[in-house]
């Protein structure tokens, strides 16, 4: 049946991102996470990421967060491929992918998320940059907090993820998250780091 303002298809995808709360970052199961983050958790937080990052560099906070939230909303389809499995396997692009995904959305839903996924994927504007450092920025975090809690082959993703950086913004956070404790939140006056940043 035909919908001709494309309700359906956006409840479809609504749904469909729903599948990201249940589906596992892969690649912590062989660093010896047995219940790892989930891809939606990771995006969630990539966001909040993204629109600091955003904010120190000068970028849309907006626009940042709607990449980091779109960025790995193919992974429904095409699941968290691990990075070693990269080396034999060989996907769609994430813009055929999403593609698909808001084929019977209104043109106007589908225009705006595929707009948002290409400049992600092409990685050219600033705020792609910033989304990028973002994704990778949350990837290094949740390594330090695995590492707090006991597990500790994560260094390969600290260092991936740290040479992968690009805005300067990103360097001094993952400097903070490599000195910090991820709980001195809890603790008043705790925010303050190693470095004697004291937030406003």
């Amino acid at each position: 049946m035909s919908d001709d303002n494309g309700t359906a298809g956006a409840i479809a995808f609504i749904f469909e991102a729903g599948v990201l709360k249940r589906a596992a970052r892969t690649g912590w199961w062989f660093a010896g996470v047995k219940h790892p983050e989930t891809i939606a958790e990771h995006s969630f937080r990539a966001a909040l990421i993204g629109m600091m990052l955003a904010a120190m560099e000068g970028a849309d906070p907006a626009r940042v967060s709607m990449l980091c939230v779109l960025h790995d909303t193919q992974e429904t389809r095409i699941t968290d491929i691990p990075h070693i499995a990269k080396r034999y396997l060989t996907a769609v692009p994430n813009t055929a992918v999403t593609a698909d995904q808001v084929a019977a959305c209104a043109p106007a839903v589908a225009d705006v998320i595929t707009a948002a996924v290409a400049e992600y994927e092409a990685g050219e504007t600033l705020e792609a940059i910033v989304a990028r450092d973002a994704d990778k920025l949350e990837c290094l975090v949740q390594a330090v907090e695995y590492r707090h809690q006991g597990i500790d082959n994560v260094q390969r993703w600290i260092d991936s993820s740290r040479a992968a950086l690009k805005t300067a913004s990103a360097h001094r956070l993952a400097d903070a998250a490599l000195t910090g404790q991820p709980l001195a939140w809890l603790t008043p006056g705790g925010a303050v780091g190693s470095a004697g940043q004291t937030g406003r």
